[in-house]
């Protein structure tokens, strides 16, 4: 393939492997906590950072770390605190991220809206060599912790009350999968965009979930959809000259329509095969949306 030819195409295709492995790997357990636009919401408070890097000639990605895991704290905090105000102070927190976003990039010195667009959108030539090394940290951060802590983040993603009396820190878990979600946007921001970053995180879980209900095989399928997805784009839009993040969204949005296609008559059987009079009884079916905790620990 020529595009490996080039030093930016190489980098683009490992940007975008560790984006397919990163954003279905957190987006699991925000969907098992029903937060699936949460990622959407820190991509907002990301373009603050982004901005903010501009202004201050730092790194945009690592500022953009910084301020989307401080805004992912503070929307845990009104999460807890909130009550019937939350959603207006989430709004005004959304909001407040993108004029912010918008505000510094203009103060800065030769800064214009124009330089917002390859963080909102994702570009594959603008990938540098320090982007590459920002993302494989972070993404190996990610990683550690989606792994590492399976079992006790599945278990306050299903129900925080029986974590709680397990004893399971529940408060310092759910801060660190809001952490987690913010480091996962800033690593996709450079591939996928930052306003489009929330349905890597959520369409492969949701795809998953038509062809699993158990956690580990829909953690496995939804990765393996994300990197083909997120390769898939990238490779499009090296060809075709088109948008990745756009690109790698609606392939994501097509794998999701044809697992539901497929899925679709293989439960209308399962489910005549349940009705049928059998020697043992039929399991129990798990909600839309949720994963069955047995097969966590693979």
């Amino acid at each position: 393939m020529d595009l490996l030819n080039y030093a930016f195409m190489q980098r683009a295709l490992l940007a975008a492997v560790l984006v397919g492995i990163t954003a279905p790997a957190v987006g699991i357990y925000l969907v098992q906590r029903r937060q699936a636009l949460m990622g959407d919401g820190i991509g907002h408070v990301a373009m603050t950072g982004v901005g903010l890097g501009f202004l201050l000639s730092a790194s945009p990605v690592w500022m953009a770390t910084l301020v989307s895991v401080l805004g992912a704290v503070l929307m845990e905090l009104i999460r807890w605190y909130g009550r019937t105000r939350g959603d207006i102070a989430l709004a005004m927190l959304f909001y407040g991220g993108m004029a912010g976003g918008v505000l510094f990039i203009n103060l800065a010195p030769g800064g214009s809206n124009a330089n917002l667009t390859s963080y909102l959108f994702g570009s594959l030539s603008t990938v540098s060599p320090s982007d590459v090394r920002a993302i494989c940290l972070l993404a190996a951060f990610v990683v550690l912790v989606t792994l590492g802590l399976r079992r006790q983040l599945f278990a306050v993603s299903q129900d925080e009350e029986f974590a709680g009396v397990t004893g399971l820190p529940v408060r310092a878990l759910n801060l660190l999968t809001a952490v987690t979600a913010a480091v996962t946007v800033t690593v996709a921001m450079r591939v996928v965009g930052l306003l489009l970053v929330s349905a890597l995180m959520v369409v492969p879980v949701a795809a998953a979930q038509q062809l699993s209900r158990s956690f580990a095989a829909t953690f496995a399928i939804a990765v393996a959809i994300g990197v083909s997805v997120t390769i898939g784009g990238t490779v499009t839009s090296y060809y075709q000259d088109v948008p990745p993040g756009a690109t790698i969204v609606l392939l994501t949005i097509a794998a999701f329509v044809a697992l539901t296609a497929v899925a679709t008559p293989l439960a209308r059987r399962r489910a005549r095969a349940a009705a049928q009079p059998a020697g043992d009884p039929a399991e129990c079916a798990i909600p839309a949306g949720r994963t069955a905790p047995d097969e966590i620990g693979v």
